[in-house]
Order: structure tokens, then sequence, then C-alpha cells
């Protein structure tokens, strides 16, 4: 009920990202890959490089205060706050070897998983991700699965535009809470020339 609720006046606020797709009504997978403009790109004969950013454990690092924060932003007030409030800061929990357990362990950080709700508070606390992005990158959310793409006939337009993006989303997660993995997040390029290619810098 408390979930359903706070979805409802989350979408009724458009307090969400149009650019966000994961567990939303009539939205998926698919609205992401049509918006990635490979396609599109082919067509005008451009570049076009996507980059897969993967945040290491996304949802034990979440930042409760910002979660309660951005809530208050929005203008929420009264008994949904202090129930999420409440929801999000008594976790303790036990690791069990054996016959043997572990004495309590207090979750300080994160949203509990396996919970619903949990989702809902993540996706409302990486929600600004796509707001850094300069005019000329294009980002979809899934999630915690986050891309951003941008296109131009000049190789060295893309590779300046996308070092701005990465730059603006290394200080959102670092004010936020989220870490990025550099292991698994990748950078795909797509073109439709053939042979040698400008020299690509690494991002």
């Amino acid at each position: 009920m408390v979930n359903a609720r706070l979805v409802y006046c989350l979408e009724e606020k458009g307090a969400l990202s149009p650019f966000q797709s994961g567990f939303r009504h009539h939205r998926g997978t698919l609205d992401n890959i049509l918006l990635l403009l490979v396609r599109e790109a082919f067509v005008r004969n451009q570049y076009l490089v996507s980059i897969f950013f993967d945040m290491k454990k996304a949802y034990d690092r979440t930042w409760r205060y910002g979660i309660l924060k951005d809530l208050y932003h929005l203008g929420f007030r009264g008994n949904l706050p202090v129930f999420i409030q409440n929801f999000l800061k008594t976790r303790v929990f036990q690791v069990r070897v054996g016959s043997t357990l572990s004495r309590d362990f207090y979750q300080r950080e994160g949203v509990p998983q396996g919970s619903v709700l949990s989702v809902v508070l993540f996706i409302l606390k990486i929600n600004d991700i796509v707001r850094q992005l300069p005019p000329t990158v294009k980002g979809t959310l899934f999630v915690d699965d986050f891309q951003i793409s941008c296109a131009s006939a000049n190789m060295s337009t893309v590779e300046r535009q996308l070092q701005i993006a990465i730059r603006k989303i290394t200080d959102w997660t670092n004010h936020n809470g989220f870490v990025i993995s550099n292991q698994k997040t990748i950078c795909l390029h797509f073109c439709r020339k053939r042979g040698l290619h400008p020299t690509q810098k690494s991002l």
C-alpha cells in the first residue's frame, strides 16, 4: 500500500525521469532499446559511442539521507517520510556459518534488498543522474543500468562531449554515495565506416 501510494505520487508530480524505464507501468527494456539511436547515426553516416555504466553494490551504497532529502524537496511531509525513515534505519543482520551465529551487524547505508519499496526508493535516488548530461549526450536508465550515448560526424566532438558527461556523472556520484565500477563499465563504438578509424582515446 505504501509503495503504491509513493509510486502514484511520484508519477503524478512528474518526479521520475522520462528516461527511467525500470519497474514503471507501461514501460520496459524495449523503451531503452528504441532510444539507442544506432540506426539514426548509421543513416546520417555518423559515429555513435555508447557507454554502459555499472554501479558497485548500487543498492547497498544508496545514500539513505539523500532519499529522505529528495522526498522533502518533492514536497512529501507527514507520515510517509517518517515511515520510510523507520523502514530504512532499523536494519540488523547476522551471519550463520554451520551452527555458529555471528553478532549483530547494523546496515548503515543502502536499501533493503528483496522489498518492492526498496526499488522505488533506489530509483528516486538515482533519478537525477540523467539530468547531469549535456544536451548533446543522451541517457537512459533501467533501475541501476545507466547508458549514455553521443553521435556526431566528428569523432573528436563525440569524445569531447562524452568526457564532459563523464566528469558531470562522476561529480554527481561522488556527492550522492554511488561508486562507478571501472572494470565493469564498457564503451562501444558504432559506425558503418570500414577500414581505419580515427585514433580513439581512453574516455
